[in-house]
Order: structure tokens, then C-alpha cells, then sequence
């Protein structure tokens, strides 16, 4: 690896970006409830507004990631965050729920420069014996982004309202930004035992779907995406419905749950992976499926916790957060291990269109639409006319059973990708050895 390189500087600064990168999507859930409240908006339509930077980010992700295996990837960054950011920020000033809605689309755009080309990056500076704990540094702005907003936002929100929540968090990413103009561009497959950066005959988005792994890890990302977007927008209204907390208080301890114990789970994902890999091949996935087989009973018992229980609830959920966030790592390399340098950026591109298209947007949209159903029923059972605060509390609480039901069938996926990677690997360092 040439010592021009800079890894340790440039590793640095995309988990900067992808800190902010988290925390502006997920600034939604950090103060949803006293928007909720002052648009008067169903559970639904929340989980539209969550689900809105979804939708562009995952069909302008596919262009982009054509473009981060072409072009210079630093400069996709740099250009990437500030619009991000200056979409957050008018998000503060949005009149309506279509205002809300476009600004929160536009997020997306910007947002989609971050994935393919920083993972891009990663793969070329990291060889493949330290690239699962690389990415768990890369991917720890992810569980520490969504602490912060909802830690920092909901603080903000209550002191001075949600407005002024969106609006100070646009300000980070210009900073991030600069410094991202700063960052060296490797040679693609630097870091590879026979690094070729040439691509094979075949380089197109539907080529990628004939590795097997891939096609896995596709589907274990949208199952994931759709429990982690479910959990990320509901779960500080769950403790505020529930469990009958304020808003700062939720924000508060949906920031340690989400920042603290996943951080600790991403990092030790990529430890751990790294370590399985050496061990024995596809070593990366059956990691995250162990952890994710582990994570369901926690997840159930943390939901089965009676009104006010919030001490019992906080020990179940914290330690099944940090086992579902032990997935990313381990995914995130295997992606690398198995796709050839030079479509990497597209290959991350293809896996991020299908877990948003089908995964976060669906999770909060799919969440809320069931929690007002079932809120509905519960007041047609009761003779009541009106959904009031207490039967959305109950739809809500019921509907979140979800999530460890589909965890259940994501460990048994990542079962089958953990057997496929063992063949795609061997199959990408052969031909990579007679390709040079």
C-alpha cells in the first residue's frame, strides 16, 4: 500500500461524514412526537416523512455508484455533505407536511454520495485480514449518529422546539466537507494479494446479481434496514407512549441505547469478524447471524415490559441493540471480499437501492401503517368512536412485535450467505491471480 495513502486520516474522516450522515436522517425519530403533535399527523404519515430520504437516496445510489468506481470518489464527498446539510436545515423551515416531505427527499440525494464511494475507499486501503474492523470504524457514525441526534435533537426540541432541532443540524457537514477535499484517492485494488483494478468483460448492475453472496447479503440488508428504520423512528415514541416519557428523556435514552450499545456492537462486529474470517471462510456472516438469532428473545422481552417498567426494558433492548448492530460490519466486508476492486462502488450501490427501496422505507411506512390499524381495531373493540393517545400507544407497542419476528428469518439468511461467500471468494483471489 503506497504511504501516500493516508488510511489512518482518510478513515477518520469518513466516519466524521458518516456521523453527520446519520444523524441528519435520523433526526426525524428525535423529534417526532412533538411533530406529531403539532401537525397532528398519524402514525403513517410519520413513518412517511422517515421514510422519504429513502426514496431518492436508493434510485440516485445506483448512478453514483457507477461514478465512485469511474471518478475521483474525495470530491463525490465533498460535494455530497453540504447539500445534505443545507437539506436538513430547510427542513426547520418547512410549513407543511409536502414541504417537510421534499426537503427530506433532497436529504437523500446528498446522502447518497456517502455509502458507495466511502466503501469504495475503505476497500482499497484495507486489505481483507483488517477490513472488517476498518468498516466497523467507518460504520460506528452510524449507531453514534443516531445516539447523538436523538441525545442532541431532543434536547434541542424541548428547549426550543423541532424547528431548531433541523436547523442546527446543518451546520457540521460544510466542516466535514472541506476536510474531505484533503483526502488521497488509492489506486483501485491497492490493497488486494494481486491487485487488478481492470474490469471483466461483464460490468453491468444485473452482471453483479450472478455472485451469490451478494444476492444475500441484498436480502439480509433489506430485512435488516426495514427492523433498524422501524426501531430508529418509533422506538423514542415508544418510550414516550409507553412508558410515559418526555421527549428529552426519550431522546436522552434512545441516544445511549442506540449510540452507546451499538457502537460497541459495531465495533466489536468488525473485531469479531475479522477473527472468524481468519478461522474458517464465510467466518464474517455467521458472526452477524449468531448475533441476530441472539438478539430476538431480547428484543421480545424488552416489548413484553409492562407500562413504566423502563429499568427492565432499557436491560433487554440494550443488549439486543448491540447484537443487531454487529451485522454491519461483517456484511459491509463481505461485500468487499467477494466483488472485484473495480465495482465495488456499484456493488454497494445495488445493495443499498434494495435494502431502502425495500427495507427503510418500508420500516416506518410499513410500522405505522400497521400501529394505526391496530390502534383502529383496538378502539372498534372498545365501542370508541375515537383513536385517542392511550389505543395509539397500544397499536404501536403491538405493531413493534414485528421487528424480532423478521430478525428470526434474517439470522437463517445469513446462514445461507455465509455458506455462499466461502465459494465467491476463492473464486474472485483466482481470478484476480490470472488477471494480472
Amino acid at each position: 500500500m503506497p504511504s501516500t495513502s493516508r488510511p489512518a486520516w482518510t478513515l477518520l474522516v469518513l466516519f466524521l461524514l458518516n456521523t453527520l450522515n446519520f444523524f441528519d436522517r435520523s433526526l426525524l425519530g428525535a423529534v417526532v412526537e412533538p411533530l406529531r403533535r403539532d401537525w397532528r399527523l398519524t402514525d403513517a404519515e410519520v413513518g412517511w416523512l422517515g421514510t422519504a430520504f429513502t426514496l431518492l437516496y436508493a434510485v440516485v445510489g445506483l448512478p453514483l455508484g457507477r461514478l465512485a468506481d469511474a471518478g475521483r470518489r474525495t470530491l463525490l464527498l465533498a460535494g455530497g455533505a453540504p447539500l445534505w446539510s443545507a437539506m436538513t436545515a430547510l427542513s426547520g423551515l418547512a410549513t407543511g407536511f409536502g414541504a417537510l416531505f421534499g426537503a427530506r427527499l433532497a436529504v437523500g440525494v446528498g446522502e447518497a454520495v456517502c455509502a458507495p464511494a466511502a466503501t469504495s475507499l475503505i476497500g482499497d486501503l484495507f486489505p481483507s485480514a483488517r477490513r472488517g474492523r476498518a468498516t466497523a470504524v467507518f460504520m460506528l457514525g452510524l449507531p453514534l449518529g443516531v445516539g447523538l441526534s436523538y441525545a442532541v435533537g431532543g434536547a434541542i426540541a424541548q428547549a426550543w422546539g423541532w424547528r431548531a432541532a433541523f436547523l442546527a443540524a446543518g451546520v457540521p457537514g460544510l466542516a466535514v466537507a472541506a476536510l474531505c477535499l484533503s483526502l488521497p484517492e488509492p489506486a483501485r485494488g491497492a490493497s488486494e494479494p494481486h491487485p487488478v483494478g481492470a474490469r471483466r468483460r461483464s460490468a453491468s448492475l444485473v452482471s453483479l446479481a450472478r455472485t451469490p453472496t451478494l444476492v444475500w447479503i441484498v436480502v439480509s440488508g433489506t430485512i435488516h434496514n426495514f427492523d433498524m428504520y422501524a426501531l430508529s423512528t418509533f422506538v423514542p415514541a415508544f418510550l414516550t407512549r409507553h412508558h410515559g416519557l418526555s421527549v428529552r428523556q426519550a431522546g436522552g435514552l434512545s441516544g445511549l441505547m442506540f449510540g452507546v450499545f451499538g457502537g460497541v456492537g459495531m465495533m466489536l462486529g468488525g473485531w469479531l469478524s475479522d477473527r472468524a474470517e481468519a478461522r474458517r471462510d464465510g467466518g464474517r456472516l455467521m458472526t452477524s447471524a449468531v448475533a441476530l438469532g441472539l438478539s430476538v428473545p431480547l428484543l421480545v422481552l424488552f416489548l413484553a415490559q409492562p407500562r413504566g417498567q423502563v429499568g427492565l426494558a432499557l436491560a433487554f433492548v440494550c443488549p439486543a441493540l448491540l447484537l443487531m448492530y454487529l451485522y454491519y460490519a461483517p456484511a459491509y466486508a463481505t461485500l468487499q471480499d467477494v466483488v472485484e476492486p473495480s465495482r465495488r462502488g456499484a456493488a454497494i450501490a445495488v445493495y443499498f437501492c434494495a435494502m431502502y427501496v425495500l427495507g427503510a422505507s418500508l420500516g416506518p411506512v410499513g410500522t405505522g401503517v400497521l400501529s394505526d390499524w391496530l390502534a383502529a381495531r383496538a378502539a372498534a373493540a372498545a365501542g370508541s368512536a375515537v383513536v385517542d393517545e392511550t389505543l395509539r400507544a397500544q397499536g404501536l407497542h403491538e405493531a413493534m412485535y414485528l421487528v424480532p419476528a423478521l430478525s428470526a428469518v434474517l439470522a437463517l439468511v445469513l446462514v445461507a450467505g455465509a455458506r455462499a461467500a466461502v465459494r465467491d471468494r476463492r473464486a474472485l483471489v483466482q481470478w484476480m491471480a490470472r488477471a494480472r
